[in-house]
């Protein structure tokens, strides 16, 4: 990757676009595409493709997505798949077209089966049937992974795939009801600290198990695998290391300060019941996570505050 050309970040507004950015920028980037959604929608063939065709990018970052946790995905998985399949479809060709040399697609680790073996290692793709609560998603995702892949076999292009564990950290999403669980819950606790609220319900059994990576750690490996010579058709992206959605819930509470009870409410789904990345593949090209949950979640709600208090936080 050369940080001299032209380099184009799709969802740079996103989480985790915006830390890709930022990464890049501290590494002397100085020839960054970026555009909103408003000056491009990647849904649309004929506006990808003149952009393409203009820009020319030598390197495009994926990071476009629509996302949400288990009530967004459940609640709206037309739009899931149709907004996800189209941005990537509509990406992947127009890049080719237009000559880029390097594709980096991100992707997700809910591509695996819901009850993948664990941890999940990359070969497990398509063995058995996906988590029904986000198999739009999913399907999305696997699709644009397939479609690199394909690409790349045809076309003896360098188009490849990285699949993040659960993600969080600085411009997180903090819809009441369409965010994923660890900003839900620092969303969730803040207020109630705020309310004094003597308690805090929150979805399931508390006993399934997540991973989650500090979305800086996941551009540190996105730099990284942009500079392979030979990288990996698709990798995870993770820490390897997992906790219980109750614990989690135990763990933000403490951060925050909010000392009253947590509830749980097995009325709820609880998803799929562990997620676990091997992350041997990728620790084998050297690349390691460096930022522990706790002090993670730390920041992060360092961040929450600031956003809240500059009313720049996300919800949507």
């Amino acid at each position: 990757m050369d940080s001299k050309q032209p380099i184009y970040i799709a969802g740079h507004r996103g989480m985790v676009g915006s830390a890709v950015v930022r990464k890049l920028e501290s590494l002397g980037s100085t020839d960054l595409l970026c555009r909103t959604s408003k000056e491009l929608d990647l849904r649309n063939q004929a506006e990808t493709r003149e952009f393409f065709a203009a820009e020319k990018p030598s390197t495009v970052i994926f990071a476009a997505a629509k996302v949400g946790g288990i009530h967004a995905n459940n609640t709206y998985p037309a739009e899931f798949i149709y907004d996800n399949l189209m941005m990537a479809a509509n990406t992947i060709h127009s890049a080719y077209l237009a000559g880029t040399q390097r594709f980096l697609f991100l992707g997700s680790t809910c591509i695996y089966p819901r009850m993948a073996e664990q941890p999940m290692q990359e070969d497990c793709l398509l063995t058995s049937p996906l988590e029904p609560t986000n198999e739009a998603y999913a399907l999305a995702k696997i699709s644009g992974l397939k479609m690199c892949q394909y690409y790349e076999k045809q076309y003896g292009v360098m188009f490849h795939s990285a699949m993040p564990t659960n993600l969080y950290g600085p411009g997180d999403n903090y819809h009441p009801k369409n965010s994923h669980v660890l900003p839900a819950f620092i969303r969730r606790f803040h207020e109630a600290k705020l309310a004094g609220q003597p308690e805090v319900v929150i979805w399931g059994t508390g006993t399934p198990r997540r991973e989650f990576l500090h979305v800086d750690d996941l551009a540190e490996a996105v730099v990284h695998l942009l500079q392979l010579d030979n990288a990996p058709s698709w990798v995870n992206v993770g820490t390897g290391k997992d906790i219980a959605i109750r614990e989690l819930a135990e763990l933000v509470a403490e951060i925050v300060g909010y000392e009253g009870n947590i509830v749980q409410d097995p009325s709820q789904p609880d998803g799929t019941p562990v997620k676990r990345t091997d992350i041997s593949l990728i620790e084998s090209t050297g690349w390691s996570p460096k930022v522990g949950l706790r002090e993670g979640i730390k920041q992060t709600y360092e961040c929450f505050l600031l956003e809240s208090g500059n009313k720049i936080v996300r919800e949507k």
